[in-house]
């Protein structure tokens, strides 16, 4: 499997969950204002979208869209409890997660990252710290969103807290902790040293 990505965007996501799943993946790096690959080829060609992350699977299909590429990586390792079982309510909780930050947390950063400024960017930082806050209270008491299990929504929010340290976004001290334990694990080390991201 090639994994198409970006250092430090959104595809940092199921990078860690396929670090965390063992599984062997191919690394291909998109720059993603030029839409190409190293080698100067068109990322448009492998993925019209021309977003990452993209994963080629061996059939040679492609699979894009950061929620469906962790549920995918997770279920090749069940073991790894990084989904729980389809079929199951735990299941459609990380699929809630999973599309709350996909739809109300990474969406919002949007205007962030294509420079809006004055009173819109204050109220997308409002909006965004509003989201945390939710996720935030959720994580009052336990160590990952669905309890004591770390999964591939965890691996998703904690990327979207990469993003608010990086845009000095406050989160309350639930989220600090949640930050500080995901980053702390091997796994997630590995995928950032991969991307260039700490050393």
């Amino acid at each position: 499997m090639k994994l198409y990505y970006a250092p430090g965007a959104c595809s940092l996501s199921p990078h860690i969950v396929a670090e965390e799943a063992g599984l062997k993946i191919e690394l291909v790096k998109v720059d993603l204002k030029a839409h190409t690959l190293e080698d100067g080829t068109d990322f448009h060609k492998i993925n019209p979208k021309g977003s990452v992350p993209a994963l080629a699977l061996d059939n040679g299909e492609l699979l894009t869209e950061g929620p469906a590429i962790v549920q995918y990586l997770a279920d090749q390792n069940p073991g790894s409890g990084l989904a729980p079982a389809c079929g199951t309510l735990p299941r459609y909780r990380l699929q809630e997660w999973l599309t709350f930050i996909n739809g109300e947390i990474h969406k919002t950063f949007g205007p962030l990252f294509h420079g809006v400024s004055g009173d819109e960017r204050k109220k997308t930082i409002a909006t965004i710290e509003n989201r945390f806050a939710f996720a935030d209270k959720a994580l009052s008491g336990q160590s990952f969103l669905l309890g004591d299990t770390f999964t591939a929504a965890d691996a998703y929010l904690f990327v979207m807290l990469t993003w608010a340290k990086k845009m000095h976004i406050p989160v309350g001290a639930a989220l600090g902790a949640f930050y500080e334990r995901v980053l702390a694990r091997p796994k997630v080390q590995a995928a950032m040293k991969q991307e260039g991201l700490i050393h």
